[in-house]
């Protein structure tokens, strides 16, 4: 009909729309985020963009449930606003005649939530806590940046570099200070080439500098002037396996477990493509909006009830997770109770006008009765 396909297209529309405000405005956050620890050297600057890839995998169901509920409410709403829905209900349509045009667009969407939160998701933790692990392993100067003190993973060095080219692996004016059993060595250079040796360790050479050994407080020092001295930074990088958790384990091998961890991270799998079925129910009643009011209290309703769902939806999730409850369908009822909701609000929307004073001397003769 046409009041579907009307709908169908705005919907889809908006949706792209939507989606594209959300995910960059994610991006941008993740980015300065990654940005400010690289910058202090928590992370390798070239590992920013990989990091960024792999969180924005994962956050991509939630992303996607976002972009249908408020697809759905800022469409609905604008058809509220500007009497279309009016027009509408006058040609004999009424509110429940939306359902199934709601549902032919969030439909296609959820199925690719449920791809997501199954397969993909698990698949990215996987490949993210490998590339941090691996990360880890790598040479500790491809997380320096010029001008900054970064002490080792091991706490017993400390490096410092003027300039560092990541193309050649150059570097000028190094400082590093090691301390071992008590004793102290600096280490003074011009200049610094970032290397392997045979064994396919991790070496900086450093050129035409000094070494100062000795016991801090002592002023017995040992002073030795280079032109070449080798510095073994890192071991080989080795392959990077880290164990398999409830964020990572594949969907059919959660089926089957009795962990409480994997059966609560089951249950929140399966409860996120419901969970974009039932808000985008629960956006057709929550959208009505009165034009002769001109307050848009609806969505102040609609995020209340979307943070009341999600809660509800953790609160659960933790309970599953520490044993308090026994199974993974243990999370329906707040599925249960938001469908709920909104059958209630279809049915409050959907219902013939009354007058207040009518509505009142109908109560009251009720209770006289």
């Amino acid at each position: 009909m046409l009041f579907q396909k009307s709908l169908t297209r705005e919907l889809t529309y908006t949706s792209i729309g939507v989606f594209s405000i959300l995910l960059a405005i994610l991006l941008s956050t993740q980015t300065i985020n990654m940005l400010g620890r690289a910058a202090q050297g928590r992370i390798a600057s070239d590992a920013i963009f990989a990091l960024i890839g792999f969180w924005s995998i994962g956050f991509f169901p939630v992303l996607m449930i976002l972009t249908i509920f408020v697809s759905v409410i800022v469409t609905l709403t604008r058809m509220w606003r500007e009497h279309e829905m009016a027009v509408w209900m006058a040609s004999g349509k009424s509110l429940t005649d939306w359902v199934w045009p709601v549902l032919r667009f969030a439909l296609p969407l959820s199925l690719l939530i449920a791809v997501g939160t199954t397969v993909i998701e698990p698949w990215a933790v996987q490949r993210s806590k490998e590339y941090a692990e691996t990360l880890k392993q790598r040479e500790e100067m491809t997380a320096l940046s010029p001008g900054v003190f970064k002490e080792s993973r091991s706490s017993d060095r400390v490096y410092f570099i003027e300039s560092y080219s990541a193309l050649s692996g150059a570097t000028r004016n190094v400082f590093v200070q090691s301390i071992k059993a008590g004793e102290v060595s600096s280490i003074f250079a011009k200049a610094g080439q970032l290397g392997t040796d045979k064994d396919g360790n991790r070496v900086l050479i450093l050129q035409h500098g000094s070494r100062y050994t000795g016991e801090p407080g002592s002023g017995a020092f040992e002073v030795a002037e280079f032109e070449h001295y080798t510095l073994k930074i890192s071991d080989t990088e080795k392959i990077v396996r880290p164990e398999l958790d409830s964020e990572t384990r594949p969907t059919l091998q959660l089926l089957g477990s009795d962990n409480p961890a994997d059966r609560a991270e089951l249950a929140w799998r399966l409860s996120l493509p419901l969970c974009a079925l039932i808000l985008a129910l629960l956006a057709i009643p929550l959208s009505y909006f009165n034009p002769r009011a001109g307050h848009a209290y609806n969505l102040v309703f609609a995020l209340g009830a979307y943070l009341v769902y999600q809660n509800l939806m953790w609160l659960l999730r933790d309970a599953i997770s520490s044993d308090k409850l026994s199974s993974a369908l243990a999370i329906l009822p707040a599925h249960a109770a938001m469908l709920a909701l909104a059958a209630a609000l279809l049915y409050y929307h959907n219902r013939p006008a009354e007058p207040w004073l009518t509505r009142m001397k109908r109560l009251l003769r009720r209770k006289s009765a």
